[in-house]
């Protein structure tokens, strides 16, 4: 039995002895925010979300600036962040895009096959 989508997330294989494990499209894109917020360089996400905002507004702010979508368990993510003056952009969203792959595949056990990063703005504020 192979991952099925349906119009709120995705339902993964499992052994349905117990019922079955689905996957809300929001808990994809906060994981991929999180990953990505953890990056050394990038100051927030698309729309200034940070981590410190989050522990104020929810986790379900970190899912601004991230589109995920999924096709027969196979996870396209596109990523829209800030970042910090000073950091490569090359090698910051190389990282942002491993973080973001591992963490999305770890957790979920789905497939990524694309992270597409865009970097929006760079932050000239100095970090703590």
């Amino acid at each position: 039995m192979g991952k099925e989508e349906n119009q709120n997330g995705y339902t993964l294989p499992t052994d349905e002895s117990f019922g079955q494990v689905q996957i809300a499209d929001e808990v994809v894109a906060i994981i991929a925010g999180l990953a990505a917020t953890e990056v050394e360089g990038v100051a927030s996400m698309g729309g200034n979300i940070t981590n410190e905002l989050v522990s104020k507004l929810g986790m379900k702010s970190l899912s601004r600036g991230i589109k995920v979508s999924v096709t027969e368990g196979v996870v396209t993510v596109d990523v829209t962040l800030n970042i910090d003056y000073g950091y490569s952009v090359i090698k910051t969203s190389e990282k942002v895009q491993e973080r973001v792959k591992s963490a999305i595949e770890n957790m979920t056990g789905l497939t990524v096959a694309d992270v597409n990063v865009r970097i929006a703005s760079v932050s000239m504020q100095k970090q703590k």
